[in-house]
């Protein structure tokens, strides 16, 4: 019986919340996932998980192990970190955590540069909008946008995350351009619909604050698909910048409001420190900054803490 294979898949099972999930996560099938948690118990003599239908949930004695296990695996990480900080090749698994958006566009092609140039490396990108746990869940690297808690983790200013107001030509031919976010009632918008519920992205015009228009014609949970309604002319798409470079390259998407965007927000690669000795996080990193440095005469921008939403003329 493999011991640390089994720890392996129990801790996957209770940080994923099910067999199928840890299955798709270790890629191996849920049934396989079950005979590691199945022998696990076997040698201990004792229930781990509750299982049901759709969740897996700690038993006390679970819970106990699960915690002990992860210790386990993370020195057993560090064991073999100590011998690959011996060689000076980069070599080995590298696991990165980047938020959707900013990694499809920019980090995944960085990603696939870097693999080119270091043979030996092999590279699981997650990408999902929830902040991880770096060191909790195995991550050599994450990239995240906004403010960085304090978790002991360096953090390297990247390039700051901004936002475009754009449309198509054909509909600023139709509806007109707008020239101020008062004029945003009277235009057609597209509108994410997590921003409704949040108040990161603030518009400025002559000294007040702006809010996307809330009874947008358009609303969607996917950047893509807004990006999508707009390069079909159906309004104004308020996006991040790297969804919207190559449509506003081409000239299929124009920028309007560029007085009014919202203050960029701040983006950084974080690890642990003790990790930055493996020559594959020490040349990822070094990859990832020249590719995303900030100008020179750029400083990073200081995370804005959210506040209270004001009147706005920009809703209806």
């Amino acid at each position: 019986m493999d011991k640390l294979r089994n720890m392996e898949v129990m801790v996957a099972v209770v940080e994923a919340g099910s067999f199928a999930a840890a299955a798709r996560q270790l890629g191996i099938s849920a049934v396989m996932v079950g005979k590691h948690i199945q022998q696990l118990e076997a040698h201990l003599g004792a229930r781990l998980l509750q299982r049901s239908t759709r969740r897996s949930s700690l038993t006390e004695v679970g819970a106990a192990f699960y915690e002990d296990s992860k210790r386990v695996l993370e020195q057993v990480r560090w064991a073999e970190s100590a011998v690959e900080r011996s060689r000076a090749v980069p070599q080995g698994l590298l696991r990165v955590s980047a938020p959707f958006t900013l990694g499809s566009h920019v980090i995944a092609p960085l990603v696939a540069d870097f693999l080119q140039r270091h043979p030996q490396v092999r590279v699981d990108l997650h990408l999902s909008d929830s902040v991880v746990d770096v060191v909790g869940e195995g991550f050599d690297a994450a990239v995240r946008i906004g403010r960085v808690a304090d978790e002991g983790l360096v953090a390297r200013p990247l390039r700051p995350y901004g936002m475009v107001i754009a449309a198509s030509p054909d509909y600023l031919r139709r509806h007109g351009t707008p020239r101020s976010a008062a004029d945003l009632a009277h235009h057609q918008c597209l509108s994410h619909s997590v921003w409704q519920r949040r108040v990161e992205w603030t518009l400025h015009d002559g000294g007040a604050e702006f809010f996307w228009p809330e009874n947008a014609r358009f609303i969607c949970n996917q950047g893509e698909g807004l990006r999508q309604a707009a390069l079909q002319r159906l309004g104004l798409v308020m996006q991040p910048e790297v969804l919207l470079a190559d449509a506003l390259a081409t000239g299929a998407l124009v920028p309007v409001m560029q007085h009014c965007l919202p203050v960029p927000r701040p983006v950084h690669l974080v690890y642990a420190p003790d990790r930055r000795q493996l020559p594959k996080l020490a040349r990822f990193v070094e990859h990832v900054v020249a590719a995303l440095a900030l100008p020179p005469e750029q400083p990073a921008p200081a995370a804005v803490s959210p506040r209270r939403r004001a009147a706005s003329p920009a809703r209806s």
